[in-house]
């Protein structure tokens, strides 16, 4: 039997802005993703752990557009969402960051996130001009990049960057993009101890503000345990627990089989 929570969670006092009805998805005879039913409300992080292949990437795609659902429902506050492509998700408030970097490689990093920026606010067709001529985005662009270490690269383009800096920008375009859920896909994979921190900051940072969703799949247990108000795990495919994290990470169910950790009665 999964481990399941019966009640809302402890920050879930408003009504969900994300919900996934029966989502699935097969390929061929496999099925991926089976009827993952789950509510996300604003001013929680939910965590999404499990094995490697369990689902949580193509969950995320699902939700995100990048698949096309077999059955079930992908809603924003009450908006079935499951026929729209990606583009059409990404303007309607849903905010997604990949594992691989997704960004203009021949464009500078400033550049990057002024696009970001107007796109945000459909300013203009002529970008160039815009960009030249609206001090308020330039600003905000130096903002933001201070805001991932990255001003002193604003004129690097991005595809000379190291993988460490192409993920921090890439935080910088979900930012800049203020989307109302923001989905963030192992944020810190790639890079090093002295960079991850940066990047815990700042979803740090979101979640005290209290007023968006957040969805982070995540393999280091350590962060999970900081950062998530709650946690669901995925098996093949399918939701096996979802509660506190307390909760989840001491089922022993969860600790063998689907987090790879001992026991806590056997740690030492």
């Amino acid at each position: 039997m999964p481990l399941q929570q019966s009640d809302a969670p402890p920050h879930a006092t408003r009504a969900a802005s994300l919900e996934t009805r029966d989502l699935t998805i097969r390929f061929g005879g496999h099925v991926a993703v089976n009827a993952v039913s789950c509510a996300f409300h604003p001013g929680t992080l939910t965590a999404i752990v499990g094995p490697n292949g369990a689902g949580k990437t193509t969950y995320f795609n699902l939700i995100s557009g990048q698949l096309k659902v077999s059955e079930g429902q992908v809603l924003l506050n009450g908006r079935d969402l499951s026929a729209l492509p990606a583009s059409a998700r990404t303007h309607a408030g849903l905010g997604r960051a990949f594992q691989l970097t997704s960004l203009f490689p021949n464009l500078t990093v400033m550049e990057n996130v002024r696009l970001a920026l107007q796109s945000r606010q459909r300013v203009g067709l002529d970008m160039w001009n815009v960009w030249s001529h609206h001090r308020a985005l330039i600003e905000r662009s130096v903002e933001l990049l201070e805001s991932v270490a990255l001003a002193g690269k604003s004129n690097v383009q991005a595809a000379a960057l190291p993988h460490g800096d192409q993920r921090k920008l890439e935080v910088a375009l979900l930012m800049a993009l203020d989307p109302e859920v923001y989905m963030f896909d192992e944020p810190t994979a790639g890079m090093s101890v002295d960079e991850v921190p940066v990047i815990l900051d700042l979803i740090r940072a979101l979640k005290q503000r209290r007023d968006k969703t957040i969805l982070l799949v995540e393999h280091k247990m350590d962060v999970v345990r900081e950062l998530a108000d709650r946690i669901i795990v995925l098996h093949n495919g399918t939701l096996m627990a979802d509660g506190e994290p307390e909760t989840v990470i001491a089922s022993p169910v969860v600790q063998q089989a689907y987090l790879g950790l001992a026991p806590l009665e056997d740690a030492a």
